[in-house]
């Protein structure tokens, strides 16, 4: 039997309500202020966005089950870009969103270990198992790229280049997006590419909490 029109309103109304409670996250805009966030790190320190006011601040997401991400960091190219971003004062952060039972997820000490192992420059590894971080800036892919300049700023989004391959191949004569955005900043110069289509493996997303 359906439900009694009073019955219906009835729900309706408590969806607003609920919907009033707890609002949805507004999308990541472009040069607006970047969303805020919080979480630990993989030595258990916590971190925040607000941490880094004054510095301009890289997210890059990864996982160490991906080819894409392997692509980057096998034949070094992660790294060097994280090494001169953090030499020219830059924050790198690190995030792993992958939940426990997925593909991708790691513990601290794990995520210490995989640090040490490819030579990773981050700033920080930002742990990410409930994507909090991931949903604020809707993260997509790993990798998946945003640059935030000193005033706070999202001025880049997207891919970390224009060769969407999995082959470490593809890396010869790509057009890296990240590093001409920090250019261009480090410059003074308005962002040629600030959107850009990303590219990798999907992120693997914790279910939402239930209200």
């Amino acid at each position: 039997m359906p439900p009694h029109p009073l019955h219906r309103r009835a729900l309706l109304l408590a969806a607003l309500a609920l919907a009033a409670v707890r609002p949805a996250l507004a999308a990541p805009a472009l040069n607006a202020a970047a969303p805020a966030f919080a979480a630990v790190d993989e030595t258990g320190r916590p971190r925040s966005l607000a941490d880094f006011k004054g510095k301009v601040v890289v997210l890059e997401w990864t996982s160490d089950a991906c080819p894409f991400s392997h692509k980057h960091y096998d034949s070094g190219n992660m790294q060097r870009l994280q090494r001169r971003a953090v030499r020219q004062g830059a924050v790198w952060l690190t995030v792993m969103t992958a939940p426990p039972g997925r593909a991708g997820y790691m513990t601290a000490q794990e995520i210490r270990a995989w640090k040490r192992k490819v030579g990773s420059h981050a700033t920080a590894v930002l742990l990410d198992p409930d994507a909090r971080v991931a949903r604020a800036y809707e993260a997509k892919t790993t990798p998946h790229m945003f640059v935030v300049d000193k005033a706070g700023r999202l001025v880049y989004m997207g891919g970390i280049d224009n060769r969407p391959y999995a082959d470490p191949a593809s890396l010869k004569g790509a057009t890296n997006y990240v590093a001409l955005a920090l250019a261009d900043l480090k410059a003074g110069r308005p962002i040629a590419n600030p959107v850009t289509r990303p590219y990798g493996c999907s992120v693997e997303y914790a279910s939402p909490p239930k209200s």
